[in-house]
């Protein structure tokens, strides 16, 4: 496979996943954000650190206001995150490689992409259509997902299309976990109720399923359990590495090229650090060192990756 075409099929998914990410996140917290007696600790900020560039003075000034968030999280093309620049780079991506993938994975694409560009869509965000505007493009998002996964031919194509959307999935769920335990010190020992976590796992659509599989009330350690290392949460951080190290065996098969052995040793090593990791230990600062350097090592990866495979870097 040309390595423009690996490139932009993987940056798509990539981008795709980060859009579906990015609404996940924002709707959860506009939810949540709608409670106030409840959630009386939420913010923006974490959302805000996460996907947008914007400095601490513009983050201290919009966070407890719902709507300027919105209006930077999904249609300022000033944030290189938003919703909107996201999906125009995904369609922009789609554009090129309209051979390498089906008709209805393109339409779809498309479809979010007028979705996000209709004029009268900053002012549905500052009204009562807000949620309804971001739950439409949560479901679109999802359904994305549903036409590639039924449409698409299983070939080098779909494996570098997966391991753009699974490097970013990771990415995303250790960027959430560290906002969340830095709250509290990283140390999850801290005492704490479920509804602190409500944010994280409603994020990661992992809500119910804590509830129905963790039965003690050590929510702090059980929600880093879920997050890190359980193989059955599709979000969790060895869930997605595993993945990724299936899709890498795949690439690495059907395009010979010299760097595969220490790319494939590089990522060994990664995937090892949390398949084995002993999750007693990690509290603190250990905790703390823990996520940022698989977070670093995770990058790195997706750097030697492109540096492997594309021929731009």
């Amino acid at each position: 496979m040309l390595s423009r075409i690996a490139d932009s099929l993987f940056w798509l998914n990539r981008y795709m996943e980060r859009a579906e990410g990015l609404l996940r996140v924002t709707s959860t917290n506009y939810i949540l954000s709608l409670d106030k007696d409840v959630n009386t600790h939420l913010s923006w900020k974490p959302v805000l650190e996460m996907f947008t560039y914007a400095d601490d003075e513009k983050i201290a000034e919009i966070e407890d206001n719902s709507n300027a968030a919105l209006q930077l999280l999904i249609t300022d093309v000033t944030n290189q995150n938003s919703l909107k620049v996201i999906l125009n780079r995904a369609r922009e991506n789609a554009r090129g490689v309209q051979d390498h993938i089906t008709k209805e994975v393109w339409e779809h694409v498309n479809h979010m992409y007028h979705l996000v560009n209709q004029p009268d869509l900053a002012a549905k965000l500052n009204s009562y259509e807000a949620l309804e505007v971001i739950d439409n493009f949560g479901k679109n998002s999802l359904l994305f997902t549903g036409v590639t996964d039924t449409t698409m031919p299983r070939g080098s194509g779909w494996s570098f299309m997966n391991l753009g959307k699974l490097i970013e999935r990771c990415t995303q769920t250790i960027e959430i976990t560290d906002k969340q335990y830095k709250s509290i010190g990283y140390d999850p020992g801290n005492s704490s109720d479920i509804l602190r976590w409500r944010s994280l796992l409603l994020s990661l659509s992992g809500y119910e399923l804590h509830l129905k599989t963790y039965r003690a009330a050590d929510f702090n350690k059980d929600v880093l359990h879920q997050v890190l290392i359980n193989q059955h949460f599709t979000r969790s951080v060895i869930y997605s590495l595993s993945r990724i190290n299936k899709y890498l065996e795949d690439v690495v098969k059907e395009n010979r090229v010299s760097g595969n052995d220490s790319l494939q040793l590089f990522f060994g090593r990664l995937y090892s650090r949390v398949k084995y990791v002993d999750i007693e230990t990690l509290k603190g600062v250990i905790l703390q060192q823990f996520l940022e350097e698989v977070r670093h090592d995770l990058l790195e990866f997706s750097k030697r990756l492109a540096q492997n495979f594309f021929s731009y870097s």
